[in-house]
């Protein structure tokens, strides 16, 4: 409980009607969880306008609204609060309602298009390596200390957020990391956070189908950046082309890392292959568990920041030597039998497509065939559509293309959108098949001896969603229960 007065510490207030003195017992964004003696913060959302559920908020309890524009008739001893933005409102209230929570640890925030949750869940690891009780924020799951919490977007809501870097807090935690979505930033769910650093991965071709187009998707990105304070670090790859852009107005302490020029922090690829990376990071040379170029880059990123937040190099480096990535980033088993090696991936971005299948060519000793299983999300970015079935059928011998999480799209014509961008040759090596555990169970059936097939686009997720239901479905969990009934 708190009051109101109390909470609105730094919103940008337009008019008040009623008593700011009264006490409020949580937050709500979603007048469904409304309880007596709420805040109702009324938010203008890309699908629905909460100012459309300010009366049934106060028929639920609501004591205090919170809002951009007032209703055309104010309810006696309700207390109406109009501000500039309410996103941006509800970040700094419940920043200020759970005790301004990213102040009291180091909380690093990790953006880019790909590689936010391998750097997010490596620096988690690493720093409980390092002896400190940590927390996590990312796609795959939420963490505080060594407890697992269920995640359900990149970045939570601005009231989530705070509620766990609370939690966080309380279970005695001293730093936190969390991946940090363009969606979150545009929504302003990250609004009021005091961050101590900020990483940059990279920036490709994704979630145009909201942002509109690539310089807006870019600015957003970068307007993390600009908020940063100047004590605060900002880590950026310095060989993505907008890696410089990305700093170009911060106040924080920029760095750079870098595998093909001088960098803050430079890296050196001495060996890349299904044993690990071997690699010289600031003239050290390092064996680490996890494989490919991109992981390389993820590295770097980790290091930096564990570097800006002054830890010692070598025990950083020690510590990085033993760790695993995120689950479904290039989580790979291989057949008992056969040696065929199965990798499945979140990639799902053709950027990130081409990453995992480049590292999989580099893998191969010889003429082994690389089986390509992909599809593309519903009701997400249809120009990626096309190109994602070009660079998979470029990079892999033989694809199938089949469903992702189609949502409340039809699979065949998203399949069907994916085909319109082969060529000729791209025609000779695909297969569509919409049913996705078909498509595994063919894939297995194409493969012989020591053959590599990828299954992208899902990763770590348990679900396929298909109509507004998630329905129960694992990629590596299929794949391994066709290992045993292929006796692969």
């Amino acid at each position: 409980m708190a009051l109101l007065q109390d909470i609105l510490y730094k919103v940008s207030l337009r008019s008040v009607q009623g008593n700011m003195q009264v006490n409020v017992n949580d937050l709500q964004i979603d007048s469904r969880k409304i309880s007596e003696g709420s805040a109702f913060i009324a938010i203008k959302g890309v699908h629905v306008d909460g100012h459309q559920y300010i009366d049934t908020a106060i028929e639920k309890g609501a004591t205090a609204i919170i809002c951009e524009q007032f209703p055309l008739s104010l309810k006696e001893g309700i207390t109406y609060v109009q501000v500039e933005n309410s996103g941006v409102a509800a970040g700094n209230m419940s920043h200020n309602f759970y005790g301004q929570p990213s102040e009291k640890l180091v909380l690093v925030g990790v953006t880019g298009t790909n590689g936010k949750t391998t750097i997010a869940t490596l620096l988690y690891k690493l720093f409980t390596a390092l002896g400190y009780k940590t927390g996590l924020l990312s796609t795959v799951q939420n963490q505080i200390g060594g407890e697992v919490l269920a995640s359900t977007h990149t970045t939570p809501d601005a009231i989530s957020v705070n509620a766990l870097l609370k939690k966080m807090v309380d279970a005695g935690c001293t730093h936190a990391f969390m991946e940090v979505s363009s969606h979150a930033i545009d929504q302003h769910r990250i609004s009021g956070l005091e961050f101590a650093g900020g990483i940059f991965s990279n920036i490709t071709h994704d979630h145009l189908d909201y942002h509109k187009t690539f310089a807006e998707y870019l600015r957003v990105k970068k307007s993390f950046f600009d908020g940063l304070p100047t004590n605060a670090f900002a880590v950026s790859n310095q060989d993505d082309k907008n890696g410089s852009v990305m700093l170009q107005n911060t106040n924080a302490q920029k760095y750079f890392y870098s595998l093909r020029t001088l960098a803050d922090f430079k890296g050196k690829i001495l060996e890349n292959g299904l044993l690990g990376l071997v690699m010289i990071i600031d003239e050290q040379e390092v064996h680490f568990r996890l494989i490919g170029e991109f992981n390389a880059y993820n590295l770097l990123a980790v290091y930096g920041a564990a570097i800006c937040l002054h830890e010692d190099k070598h025990e950083v480096l020690r510590c990085l030597s033993v760790l695993s990535g995120a689950e479904g980033r290039f989580d790979y088993i291989v057949s008992p039998k056969e040696r065929i090696i199965g990798i499945v991936d979140y990639a799902h971005t053709p950027d990130a497509l081409v990453n995992v299948l480049t590292t999989i060519q580099k893998l191969r000793k010889g003429h082994e065939q690389i089986i390509t299983v992909v599809g593309c999300g519903g009701d997400r970015d249809t120009a990626k559509r096309p190109v994602m079935g070009q660079e998979a059928c470029d990079y892999s011998d033989r694809v199938i293309f089949t469903s992702d999480n189609p949502r409340s799209e039809d699979p065949n014509e998203i399949i069907k959108q994916m085909e319109e961008g082969l060529n000729t040759a791209a025609k000779r090596k695909f297969i569509s098949i919409v049913d996705r555990k078909e498509a595994i169970k063919t894939a297995l059936s194409l493969a012989k001896p020591e053959d590599i097939i990828l299954i992208a686009g899902k990763g770590h997720e348990k679900y396929q969603e298909i109509n507004g239901v998630k329905h129960h479905f694992d990629d590596k969990e299929v794949l391994m229960e066709m290992f045993e009934l292929f006796g692969k």
